[in-house]
């Protein structure tokens, strides 16, 4: 019975990251097919009366090519640029649009990472250690307030490191540490199995 049992768990944690990654796909596939699968195969079901699986992940994919190709041409960027200031003239979008952007910027840019460190911080309460993200340094109003040097510091939660509470830290109670940003986001992630190397 104890090498069924052996045999079982063996298993179960080699499928396990499989199903975890095929799900994660999955999910994709089924957001991007949803947004132009659901016209397209409106129409072909009520003309044609078949619909087609998956047609709108590829125009979705084909889209997302077309406006990459188009964005990385001079011609296109200055296209780019000027849809951009007429779509942000209206006051909602503008409200959406500019934090968002900020923020694919900031998790795509190299030279101003989102998260620049791994740290280690006393939270939420005196000696209880928690893992979180070095984000940027306080803003001026709330260190003039405290009269602190602060330092932002992103909390992830398990399993998402995308998840999470922004704290204000003083400076002095946060403590740097010798390891990737991917090493921390990994050992999150894990829900603290996989131990990160220096």
């Amino acid at each position: 019975m104890s090498r069924v049992k052996r045999y079982f768990f063996t298993g179960f944690f080699i499928i396990l990251p499989v199903f975890i990654t095929a799900y994660v796909l999955y999910a994709i596939f089924i957001f991007i097919d949803g947004i132009w699968g659901k016209i397209i195969n409106f129409y072909l079901r009520r003309h044609l009366g078949f619909a087609i699986p998956g047609l709108g992940f590829i125009l979705g994919m084909l889209t997302i090519l077309v406006v990459g190709f188009i964005a990385t041409n001079l011609l296109g960027k200055r296209l780019f640029n000027f849809f951009e200031h007429i779509f942000r003239k209206f006051p909602m979008i503008k409200l959406i649009y500019d934090p968002a952007k900020q923020i694919v910027n900031s998790f795509t840019s190299r030279e101003n990472p989102a998260f620049k460190k791994v740290v280690l911080v006393e939270y939420p309460s005196k000696g209880i250690w928690s893992i979180g993200f070095l984000t940027n340094e306080g803003f001026k109003e709330a260190q003039e307030k405290t009269g602190e040097e602060l330092l932002h510091v992103f909390i992830a939660t398990t399993p998402s490191p995308f998840t999470g509470f922004l704290v204000l830290f003083p400076k002095r109670d946060v403590k740097i540490l010798d390891i990737s940003v991917e090493g921390g986001i990994k050992l999150i992630v894990s829900g603290g199995i996989v131990r990160p190397e220096r």
